[in-house]
């Protein structure tokens, strides 16, 4: 996974680009950042309900909805960054508990938050739903 860290807005390289392509896969995605608009502790939140990967030995799409909260340092995460990011999890084979801390250290990573969970709440397969959830720091 590539990181992009940007101090300028202007820096921003999939924001107002309609043309812009999918990442074939998570290593090739790149989050981007921007700086903190704000001193004060404050959280953000993102949640998608339409997150597919594959599992890793049946090769079935695993359908889930991730919720990304996070508490900011001096850099913040833009959305179609992650929008784009999490989008390119959909050829990926990986366990869901993988998938999921996967998600939280590539976030870490890019953008060294106060605070961040990633919870993946992965739909019934087999008549069993699995949630997973990842904090940073650990707790």
């Amino acid at each position: 996974m590539l990181v992009a860290k940007r101090t300028k807005p202007q820096a921003l390289t999939l924001l107002g680009k309609s043309e812009t392509r999918l990442p074939a896969s998570p290593a090739e995605a790149r989050l981007e950042t921007f700086p903190n608009p704000a001193r004060r502790n404050y959280r953000i939140r993102f949640e998608t309900a339409d997150f597919t990967s594959l599992c890793p030995v049946t090769g079935q799409v695993d359908f889930a909805q991730i919720t990304i909260e996070y508490v900011p340092a001096k850099i913040c995460i833009e959305s179609k960054s992650l929008k784009f990011y999490l989008a390119s999890y959909r050829n990926e084979r990986a366990f869901n508990e993988t998938v999921t801390n996967r998600i939280l250290d590539d976030f870490v990573r890019a953008c060294d938050p106060r605070y961040a969970s990633v919870t993946a709440e992965f739909s019934a397969r087999g008549g069993i739903a699995l949630t997973v959830r990842a904090e940073f720091p650990d707790r």
